[in-house]
């Protein structure tokens, strides 16, 4: 039986003891400060809030490069020369990270590329669901595991409040931006990934803890999430009293298991400090 290794990005943000538990292999991206050029996942999320108030510019992130990704893919050959591996990918909608997989994958066999649609929580759901299966089913045929993987891409959703407007126009990644410029001290918006593209959807006015709350208790009514697992998403700053809260409404609503996920470097720099983000699965 030839072994299954699963693969995919720092912006998945998946958590190091999940990564350890499922063997699953993390190819970094890049994160820009003062032209240097720093691997995510090694980089200190608070360094990114530090340089940003000591310089007041917000850093720039890249994807990771082809050529990174064929000296990644060639590292686990090399350490497994018979394995397939199942490379699930972060929102080729988003980043050209994916479309440079797809590149260095030219040069390999038994190579499997899904695109997520998705990033951070998101993400990890889709790759964690994945580690699942692989645990369930050991003897799986790496073609039906891409089909139970792609099955499920759809129905991962994320939702989330950036911790800084400043930082999310900065980044450049939600394309209707524009209709938030003008209001941006005033509101609070939710970001979803719609066909894997950052989308601003609902707008919330108040304090962070008010409209976290409302942002979660909204994704509940809208989609019918599995209650066997939810993720939290939050970057540095976010108050202990929202986690305590976002707890508190995930037992109210009958989930057996929450995992919270700190967002790395390349979603912080999009999102800045403080932000949280819900993600699940859909039955």
């Amino acid at each position: 039986m030839r072994r299954i290794i699963l693969t995919t990005e720092s912006g998945a943000d998946l958590p190091q003891d999940l990564a350890a538990k499922y063997d699953v292999r993390v190819v970094p991206m890049h994160i820009i400060m003062d032209g240097n050029d720093y691997l995510d996942g090694h980089l200190p999320v608070q360094d990114i809030y530090d340089y940003y108030e000591r310089t007041k510019k917000i850093p720039t992130t890249t994807s990771t490069n082809a050529h990174e990704y064929q000296a990644f893919f060639t590292s686990i050959r090399d350490e497994f020369p018979d394995c397939i591996i199942v490379h699930i990918g972060y929102t080729s909608k988003a980043s050209s990270s994916f479309q440079n997989a797809v590149i260095a994958s030219q040069e390999f066999e038994d190579l499997f590329l899904i695109d997520a649609l998705n990033v951070t929580g998101g993400l990890a759901a889709i790759v964690c669901y994945a580690a699942e299966v692989l645990e369930k089913e050991p003897g799986i045929e790496p073609e039906r595991l891409v089909e139970k993987i792609e099955a499920v891409v759809p129905k991962s959703r994320l939702a989330f409040i950036p911790g800084s407007l400043e930082f999310l126009k900065a980044g450049g990644r939600v394309s209707n931006m524009a209709s938030l410029i003008g209001t941006l001290l005033k509101i609070k918006p939710c970001i979803e990934l719609k066909d894997g593209k950052l989308v601003s959807t609902k707008k919330y006015r108040g304090k962070m803890q008010k409209a976290t709350e409302k942002l979660v208790r909204d994704y509940l009514e809208e989609f019918n999430i599995d209650r066997k697992q939810l993720y939290f998403i939050y970057s540095i700053g976010l108050d202990e009293s929202i986690k305590e809260r976002m707890d508190e409404l995930a037992e109210e609503n009958g989930f057996e298991n929450v995992r919270w996920i700190q967002a790395g470097g390349m979603i912080s720099t999009h999102s800045g400090a403080g932000g949280f983000g819900v993600a699940g699965l859909e039955h």
